[in-house]
């Protein structure tokens, strides 16, 4: 049960990801951060997280192993080619790993689809920011009609792309095209990925088109309504910029504006992603408050 209903938390990465992941858990009354891990001691991060009073260690996994704290969460933060290492040292002690990263070695999980199913896991994967965006869509196109194609496009301001994200592209591309497949039965997915220095950086789009039989254009509008509202309830900022629908062919683009807290409003990628962790660590936390409550 967490400490004062609070769930003990660690954030393992130091980046443009892992400190708006300690920005939000610092406004989270359900979650408690207990350390931030990176691997450099000059890392902006660190500074910033030491700054706002957090525990910092440069020394990695193996400083948050020998860490007296028992934390019932860790945000894996760095990189996908870390990931395998990470998890096998952190299976043992019990802990909940929500992987930011697109290893694709967890539960594929998208809160307002199977986030209930994650409450069971511990060794949680959010795909990646374009599969967060995208699935909750395709998803509800697939519950009327399983597409025989889908292809996913991506659009995000190189400004708020990291230098993981930017080595893990290969693996982003492959973890989303998986998770696309898993939640809609498609035989077939591509995932393409525009990494952009437009200026003004533009907002983060993804546009995703669904080939299938015997459409109801009125259904498909319906039920990617009731997906974006689902969304919305943890991140007001995903909205439908456009639907085209007929009997063959279903072609949507979402955005989505980071709320203006730490982030600029271009940085969506980063923030849905951000969004879906500290949901699951909420339901998480609240799940193990009820469970202690229980005579």
């Amino acid at each position: 049960m967490p400490v004062n209903n609070r769930l003990n938390v660690a954030v393992l990465g130091a980046g443009l990801i892992g400190i708006d992941l300690l920005d939000k858990i610092h406004r989270s009354p359900s979650l408690d951060c207990r350390l931030v891990v990176g691997r450099n001691t000059q890392t902006v991060g660190l500074t910033r997280a030491a700054e706002m009073g957090y525990p910092t260690t440069a020394g990695g996994i193996a400083a948050l192993m020998e860490s007296d704290t028992a934390f019932g969460m860790v945000f894996e933060a760095s990189n996908a080619d870390s990931h395998a290492e990470h998890w096998r040292h952190l299976e043992p002690t019990g802990a909940t790993l929500v992987d930011l990263t697109p290893s694709n070695l967890g539960a594929l999980t998208v809160p307002t689809v199977n986030g209930a199913d994650a409450l069971t896991e511990h060794h949680i994967s959010l795909i990646s920011c374009g599969g967060q965006a995208a699935i909750p869509v395709l998803h509800a196109i697939a519950q009327h009609r399983t597409p025989h194609y889908v292809e996913v496009v991506s659009t995000g301001a190189s400004r708020s792309a990291g230098r993981a994200t930017r080595l893990n592209l290969d693996e982003y591309i492959a973890t989303t095209r998986d998770a696309v497949c898993v939640f809609t039965g498609t035989p077939r997915a591509k995932v393409l990925v525009n990494v952009t220095p437009a200026t003004p950086p533009p907002p983060f789009r993804v546009t995703m088109t669904a080939l299938a039989a015997d459409i109801d254009p009125y259904t498909v509008h319906h039920l990617i309504a009731a997906a974006v509202d689902r969304v919305q309830a943890y991140l007001p900022g995903y909205s439908v910029a456009r639907i085209e629908a007929s009997p063959e062919r279903v072609t949507a683009t979402v955005e989505v504006i980071a709320p203006g807290h730490r982030l600029p409003a271009y940085a969506g990628n980063l923030e849905i992603i951000n969004a879906a962790a500290i949901y699951l660590a909420r339901m998480h936390a609240d799940a193990q408050v009820s469970e202690g409550a229980r005579p």
